[in-house]
């Protein structure tokens, strides 16, 4: 997920740039705007609190959004307590899994999410999926080169021991059933 961050600063020099523009004279707002590269509603926007407060009512407003709920600190604790592992934390097997970084993540902030949110905050973690390396002591390559070589090609041809042939839902036409019209175009028929 990229995320871009708005330049607080920038948009704030902006809005005084227009308050200079106001104290100026300049009550033309479509030419402010295209000065600016901003909406005419934003311009009219600014011009009424510049009117009613003066320059400062122009200054910036702070962060933008929702606060997050974990803090800063909060989500190195998080950190800390993933890279223990998830047996340090009283699970079997060494595998991180969302639902179980959401009860870790509850433990160790007192912070409940849900286990799809928990993808944001591993995201802003910088983790990402991993695919395990170790596999399973019964795997038997042989076996499944056999499978995906002779039994997967036979079985896929043969579905629920069936013809090839339409993937229609219709039942094959009859031999001994007439057809109804012969192939090709339908002719125009004259109504009745």
């Amino acid at each position: 997920m990229v995320t871009h961050r708005r330049d607080f600063q920038a948009l704030e020099q902006r809005r005084k740039q227009a308050a200079r523009l106001f104290a100026n004279g300049e009550t033309v707002l479509a030419s402010v705007a295209r000065q600016l590269k901003v909406s005419r509603q934003s311009v009219c926007r600014w011009y009424h609190e510049w009117k009613e407060g003066g320059a400062k009512a122009l200054k910036a407003a702070g962060r933008a959004g929702r606060r997050p709920r974990l803090s800063a600190a909060q989500l190195r604790k998080v950190e800390r307590a993933l890279r223990q592992g998830p047996a340090a934390h009283g699970f079997s097997g060494e595998l991180w899994t969302l639902p179980r970084v959401a009860k870790t993540i509850e433990q160790v902030t007192g912070a409940k999410f849900h286990s799809g949110h928990v993808w944001k905050i591993l995201g802003s973690l910088n983790w990402t999926v991993q695919k395990p390396t170790e596999q399973a002591k019964e795997r038997n390559e042989d076996k499944i080169q056999y499978w995906k070589d002779v039994r997967w090609p036979e079985l896929k041809k043969t579905l629920h021991g069936k013809k090839p042939g339409s993937s229609s839902r219709m039942n094959q036409v009859s031999p001994k059933s007439p057809r109804s019209a012969p192939p090709g175009h339908p002719k125009a028929r004259p109504r009745s």
